[in-house]
């Protein structure tokens, strides 16, 4: 089931949206214990200054699909990160199974399965081309890492684009606050009865901007970081898998050297899973 963003109401974490909830309810508990007018917390121009201010920034600043990136960034921010550990399993496996091919039927079998499983990751599918292209284990190695590295570096713009945000919301709230401030001096006239008003309203601004540049452009920026630091590392045991294929090494040497990637309680997990079905592969041969 998904909301009209688009977002998988399944995919949602738990903790990260009771996290959200609870920093904005222990804000408005704050208010509540100070006025009993939530309305006087809320100005439409302070919005408009912060926000328009910061995208305009963005849009400025960075190309239009790294900002876009990066607001995508801020809805996913409450969607679970990716079970990196289980990806990595199943990459694993893919890994040891494409190994026995290449064991059995070489670089021609290979490829044969790779038209049949239709593979479409686009750097598992790069790797596997390099694989059947005859290049030496070095070559492979140098090729995937600068694929990795580039991918990297444009996965990595989003990142800059919210800290941008981040450093650009208190900033635009102070502008908001000197905007408030300058038309309450205009208005003031001798009559100091709507000096409370002005002054409130000029200084919600700088609430805006410290509030959205800790609770929304940071976190954001930080889980994002998160999922771009599991690919990366994912990007490693792929090229260590690919450089290993290509030296027509043992599923069993593979499986052993891949397990180092893991955490030791997922070991014993794989194991079970793979050693049997080399073992029975064994028998039968």
């Amino acid at each position: 089931m998904k909301n009209k963003s688009g977002l998988s109401l399944e995919a949602l974490s738990r903790p990260s949206v009771r996290a959200g909830i609870l920093g904005c309810f222990l804000i408005l508990c704050a208010i509540a214990f100070s006025t009993n007018h939530f309305i006087a917390f809320f100005s439409i121009e302070g919005l408009m200054i912060v926000i328009g201010g910061v995208m305009s920034v963005a849009f400025m600043s960075f190309h239009a699909d790294d900002v876009q990136a990066a607001l995508h960034a801020i809805r996913d921010m409450f969607s679970d990160t990716p079970a990196t550990h289980a990806d990595l399993h199943r990459d694993m496996l893919n890994i040891l199974s494409w190994a026995r091919i290449v064991r059995e039927k070489g670089m021609i079998g290979l490829e044969a399965s790779m038209g049949k499983q239709g593979i479409r990751d686009p750097f598992v599918h790069y790797g596997l081309n390099m694989v059947i292209s005859n290049y030496t284990p070095e070559e492979i190695r140098a090729m995937m890492e600068t694929a990795a590295d580039a991918q990297d570096e444009r996965n990595g713009i989003p990142v800059q684009v919210l800290h941008a945000m981040a450093s650009h919301a208190p900033a635009f709230g102070m502008v908001g606050t000197l905007i408030g401030m300058v038309t309450m001096l205009y208005n003031l006239n001798g009559n100091v009865t709507g000096i409370g008003s002005y002054l409130a309203i000029s200084f919600l601004s700088t609430l805006y901007g410290v509030v959205s540049a800790r609770m929304v452009y940071m976190p954001a920026a930080a889980k994002l970081s998160q999922k771009l630091d599991g690919l990366r590392f994912r990007n490693h045991l792929i090229t260590e898998g690919m450089v290993m294929l290509v030296s027509n090494k043992a599923p069993t040497y593979i499986q052993d050297r891949l397990n180092s990637f893991m955490r030791p309680e997922i070991h014993d997990a794989l194991n079970a899973a793979y050693r049997p079905l080399l073992q029975l592969k064994a028998v039968r041969q």
